[in-house]
């Protein structure tokens, strides 16, 4: 199964390469916002690619660490935003990496494509991995998509959409029930190219 992902991604980035252009995403321009003005100054990416989401961050002096299934997207990211940002290769699966405590961490459209347990996993991880009073801000994907539905269902609210491809698509519930042991306290909706959710947990400082 992990090869399979590794596969999946490696070819993806090796065919594709800056398969989403350079513009950061939508989402990672509200997180920004957000983590300046509650001076975080390191965070965690786990899934991040070749880094567009990551150096929107960086500009405004926040230290960025990465993790990545794919030693191409890896390669692509040290290209274009230089060698100093850590990038640990690997799934996020196999969380964690390092025994760091961030003050943010922001996982954009990863987690929906991941199982039950995997998904549970990441969060707990993630949780984790935050120092006392950090914010974990997780991007996912909405039941109003237009592809929620469609492919071959795998489970509740779990299509495999394409090849390679199986996705969860969230609602409210599902994002209380998985994310409200963590620190929950906001869920908004966000447009990226598909109807998202942005969803905000803070870990307590006791």
């Amino acid at each position: 199964m992990e090869n399979e992902k590794t596969e999946f991604w490696e070819s993806a980035f090796v065919e594709k390469q800056e398969m989403w252009g350079f513009a950061p995403s939508n989402s990672a321009i509200l997180v920004k916002d957000f983590f300046v003005r509650e001076s975080v100054k390191n965070m965690l990416i786990p899934g991040i690619g070749y880094g567009r989401n990551a150096q929107i961050f960086r500009d405004n002096g926040i230290t960025v660490t990465g993790i990545e299934i794919s030693k191409t997207a890896i390669e692509m990211a040290r290209k274009h935003y230089g060698p100093d940002m850590i990038i640990h290769h690997g799934s996020v699966t196999d969380m964690p990496f390092d025994e760091y405590r961030y003050e943010g961490i922001f996982c954009y459209a990863l987690i929906h494509l991941l199982d039950s347990s995997e998904r549970a996993k990441l969060i707990s991880d993630c949780y984790h991995q935050l120092s006392a009073g950090g914010y974990m801000v997780f991007t996912v994907i909405s039941k109003e998509a237009p592809t929620y539905g469609k492919g071959e269902m795998i489970s509740k609210d779990r299509y495999e959409i394409f090849d390679g491809v199986k996705m969860f698509f969230y609602d409210r519930d599902s994002i209380n029930a998985e994310f409200g042991n963590f620190g929950l306290f906001e869920i908004t909706e966000v447009s990226e190219n598909f109807p998202f959710f942005l969803i905000k947990c803070r870990k307590g400082t006791d």
